[in-house]
């Protein structure tokens, strides 16, 4: 009978394989997931660097073929300049004999000129011996001893003392007509007898104050573009400077001369003051008048 039994026995799974299979089961699908998701990356950087390698493929050979051109280019350029250089060449070696040549031609019409230059100056100093007399050769030397004799005369006469301007300044009648001479200014002679008696004088009025004979200074008051000045203590031979309205060049008052009661002078006048029809340039009215080197003035 114990052999008729049957024994029935269940073995029972323990409580975490369920959890477990699950688990793993999560497991193999996020594996599947990421492994999916890896797959996809790869692919799309395996698309993306063959895009790469082809466009850099592309680049190269584009340079390569630029390259390509530029050598073939350069090549032609450089073929181009060796020709150009054997023609440079040829045409120098050409100019230089012709620049010999040139040379060879000008020393010999150099050599040519100079030996017709000496013919013809033997020639002439031989008609001048022919033709000159001991009579002409006296007259020559008279005519230059007199233009001589003038520079001599000149250069003595010259020697005036100058003002702090520069101008010569004349000290009597003679020295006046050889400034006049020189044709620089134009010079207005005068004489005043006595005080307080103006006289016009060029473009100005002069009348005597006072004179210190014994120091040869005196005191003169004069009117210029409407305005009167005195000037004081005026040593003779000491221009006193005015300038006129529009003109760069001074006039002068000189006084060359003291008498007991009077004076005698001049007035200086540039040429450039005047007009073409030699009309002095007069001033405006109710002019001022120009800063110049002038004595004391009221």
């Amino acid at each position: 009978m114990s052999d008729e039994r049957i024994v029935e026995t269940r073995t029972e799974s323990p409580a975490w394989t369920l959890p477990a299979i699950v688990v793993l089961g999560l497991i193999a699908i996020g594996g599947l997931a990421f492994g999916w998701s890896a797959s996809s990356k790869l692919d799309s950087t395996q698309q993306t660097v063959a895009t790469q390698l082809k466009t850099a493929e592309q680049a190269v050979q584009q340079d390569m073929s630029s390259l390509k051109d530029r050598l073939a280019q350069d090549e032609k350029t450089s073929t181009d300049l060796q020709g150009d250089l054997k023609v440079v060449t040829g045409k120098l070696k050409i100019t230089q004999g012709q620049l010999k040549k040139a040379r060879q031609e000008a020393e010999k019409l150099n050599t040519d000129t100079t030996e017709k230059l000496t013919a013809l100056d033997t020639s002439v100093h031989s008609e001048l011996a022919t033709k000159a007399t001991s009579d002409d050769v006296k007259v020559v030397d008279t005519k230059v001893v007199g233009v001589k004799t003038d520079l001599d005369a000149t250069r003595e006469d010259l020697k005036m003392a100058r003002s702090e301007m520069g101008t010569l300044i004349a000290r009597n009648h003679d020295e006046i007509d050889q400034l006049r001479r020189l044709g620089e200014s134009d010079y207005v002679e005068f004489t005043i007898a006595g005080k307080n008696k103006p006289q016009k004088v060029g473009n100005i009025t002069v009348e005597l104050k006072g004179v210190n004979d014994k120091k040869n200074r005196v005191n003169i008051a004069y009117t210029f573009q409407d305005k009167r000045y005195e000037a004081k203590n005026v040593n003779i031979n000491t221009p006193i400077f005015f300038y006129l309205s529009g003109s760069h060049l001074p006039e002068e008052l000189v006084i060359i001369n003291i008498a007991k009661n009077g004076i005698s002078g001049y007035v200086s006048i540039p040429r450039a003051n005047f007009l073409p029809d030699n009309r002095p340039i007069l001033p405006p009215e109710n002019s001022e008048q120009p800063k110049g080197r002038s004595y004391s003035s009221k």
